[in-house]
C-alpha cells in the first residue's frame, strides 16, 4: 500500500502520469510527458543548470578585478634607542576599463633617520598609472571579463545541447518501451485466443469431431505463442527498467516506472507530430542559424579573438606613465589648480622595455591565429554533419511513412485471409494447421507494424533532435 500511495502521490503531483478521463483508471505516459518529467527533474538536466551558473559565479570572478582595492602599508624600525622610522600609509586604487588605475593616498613619516626621498610628516597623493603601448587597448582584466561574458552565454547554449542530447537518449528508451508493450500485448492477446482454440479442439476431439492430431496442433501453436509472450514480457520490462533510468522526482530519486503503467491508446496517432517542424528546407536553415553545436563554435570563436587581441599586446613595447600629485597634509586634492601639472608637488615615473625579437610574441600571437583557423575548420565540419545527419534522419522519416502505409494494407490482407481460412475450416475445406499459418503471418505482419510505428516516431524525433529542437 505505501508503495501505491508514493506512486499515485508522484502521478498527482506532476501531472503528468494522469489520463485524461476520470472514467478511464488506466495510467499512460506519453512521449511528452517524458520529455517534461526529463527537462525538470533528470540529474543530467540540473547539472546542465549548474553548469550555467558556475559561468556566472566565473563572470563574478572576472568583474573582481575592476573592484577598487584599499590597502595599507604599516612599517617601524627602532634599534639601539634610536628610532630610524615609523610609516603609515594607506591607499585606495581603482581599476578603470581603459587600463588606467587612478589611486589615491595618505603618508605619514616620522622618525631621526628617514630615507631622503621620503617626505617627513603628513603628506598625500592623488594620481593615475597610464599604459602608453602595452595593455592600452587590451589587458588580461579587460580580456578576462570579456571572455567570461561569453562563456556565461556559451554556458546558456551548451545547457540547451546537453539537454538536446539527453532527451534523445529519453526518446530512445521511450519507443522502444512502446514497442516492446504493444509487441507483448499482441502476443497476450494470440495466447488468450488460442488458449480459447485449444479448449475449443479438445471438446471437439472428445466428441468426436475432430481428430487426435488436430489438439497436438493447437497445443503446439498455443506453446509457442506462450514461449513467445514470457520472451516479449522480459524486453518489456527491461524496456521498462531503460526508461526508468531518465525518470525522477522532484527530491532527486529514481523513479521505477511499474508495469501498470502504459503507453496510451493512441500512441501511435500521427497528429502527435504536428506541432513539429518536418520540413527538410526549414531543417536546414533552423541548422545554420541556431543550431546550439554551431552557436557554441560561434562563442569559442569570440573568446579565441579576445585572446588574440591579448596576445598582440606581446607585441608591443611597455610603455607606463605613471603621475602623483603631492600635497601636505591629509588632503590629497588640496593645491591641484594652484600648481602646474609638471610645476610643483608632483612626482612621476616613466618605464619602457621591449624585447629585442619579441620571439615570444610572435609565438603567442600565431598560435592564437591557428587556433581561430582551427575552431572554423571544426565548425565548417560540424554543420556538414548535422546537414547530413538531418538528410538522412529525414530520408528515413519519409521512407518509414510510406512502409507504414504499405504494412498497414499487408497486414489488413492477412487478416481477410485468417477470416476466409477460419470460414473454410468451420465448412469442413481447410484445416487447423492452414489457420494457423495464416494465424502466424496475421502476428508477423501486425508486429512488423509496431515496429515500424515506433521507428516512425522515435525517428520523427531524432530529426528534432539532429536540428536541436528537442530542448
Amino acid at each position: 500500500m505505501r508503495t501505491i500511495g508514493i506512486q499515485l502521490a508522484l502521478l498527482v503531483a506532476t501531472a503528468l502520469f494522469a489520463s485524461a478521463s476520470a472514467q478511464d483508471s488506466t495510467r499512460t505516459l506519453s512521449g511528452a510527458q517524458v520529455l517534461e518529467l526529463v527537462r525538470r527533474y533528470h540529474p543530467v538536466a540540473r547539472q546542465a543548470r549548474i553548469h550555467v551558473d558556475k559561468a556566472q559565479a566565473g563572470l563574478l570572478v572576472a568583474r573582481g578585478g575592476f573592484d577598487p582595492v584599499v590597502g595599507a602599508y604599516v612599517a617601524r624600525k627602532r634599534f639601539g634607542g634610536v628610532e630610524y622610522y615609523d610609516r603609515t600609509s594607506p591607499e585606495i586604487v581603482i581599476p578603470t576599463w581603459y587600463g588606467i588605475e587612478v589611486y589615491s593616498g595618505i603618508d605619514n613619516y616620522t622618525g631621526e633617520r628617514l630615507d631622503p626621498t621620503m617626505s617627513k610628516g603628513q603628506s598625500s597623493f592623488i594620481g593615475a598609472s597610464i599604459p602608453l603601448g602595452k595593455d592600452l587597448l587590451m589587458d588580461k582584466r579587460r580580456a578576462y571579463l570579456k571572455q567570461a561574458k561569453i562563456f556565461a552565454s556559451m554556458a546558456e547554449t551548451e545547457q540547451r545541447l546537453y539537454i538536446n542530447d539527453l532527451l534523445m537518449d529519453a526518446m530512445e528508451a521511450y519507443w522502444a518501451w512502446v514497442s516492446s508493450y504493444n509487441l507483448y500485448q499482441v502476443m497476450r492477446t494470440a495466447v488468450a485466443i488460442n488458449g480459447e482454440r485449444m479448449e475449443f479442439v479438445r471438446k471437439a476431439f472428445e466428441n468426436g469431431e475432430r481428430a487426435a492430431i488436430d489438439t497436438v496442433e493447437a497445443l503446439s501453436q498455443l506453446q509457442s505463442f506462450q514461449y513467445q509472450e514470457m520472451q516479449y514480457r522480459v524486453q518489456f520490462r527491461n524496456a521498462g527498467l531503460a526508461l526508468s533510468s531518465f525518470l525522477w522526482t522532484e527530491s532527486a530519486t529514481p523513479y521505477n516506472l511499474p508495469e501498470i503503467i502504459s503507453p496510451p491508446a493512441a500512441w501511435d496517432d500521427p497528429n502527435l507530430l504536428k506541432d513539429m517542424e518536418l520540413d527538410l528546407n526549414a531543417l536546414l536553415t533552423i541548422v545554420e542559424n541556431s543550431h546550439p553545436a554551431l552557436r557554441v563554435y560561434d562563442y569559442k570563436l569570440r573568446a579565441l579573438d579576445v585572446e588574440k587581441k591579448l596576445k598582440f599586446q606581446e607585441l608591443l613595447p611597455k610603455a607606463d606613465f605613471r603621475y602623483n600629485h603631492l600635497s601636505k597634509g591629509y588632503n590629497a586634492f588640496s593645491g591641484i589648480s594652484e600648481s602646474a601639472f609638471l610645476g610643483n608637488n608632483y612626482q612621476y615615473g616613466f618605464k619602457f622595455e621591449i624585447p629585442l625579437r619579441l620571439s615570444a610574441g610572435r609565438g603567442e600571437y600565431r598560435k592564437a591565429g591557428l587556433k581561430i583557423m582551427e575552431t572554423r575548420l571544426d565548425q565548417a565540419q560540424k554543420q556538414l554533419d548535422l546537414q547530413l545527419k538531418i538528410k538522412q534522419y529525414h530520408n528515413e522519416y519519409a521512407i518509414l511513412k510510406e512502409q507504414i502505409g504499405l504494412q498497414t494494407m499487408n497486414y489488413a490482407n492477412y487478416q481477410k485471409l485468417l477470416e476466409a481460412e477460419q470460414t473454410r475450416l468451420n465448412n469442413g475445406e481447410s484445416s487447423l494447421f492452414l489457420v494457423n499459418s495464416r494465424e502466424n503471418k496475421v502476428l508477423e505482419a501486425q508486429q512488423k507494424l509496431i515496429e515500424l510505428k515506433a521507428k516512425f516516431f522515435k525517428t520523427a524525433y531524432a530529426v528534432q533532435w539532429t536540428a536541436g529542437l528537442l530542448n
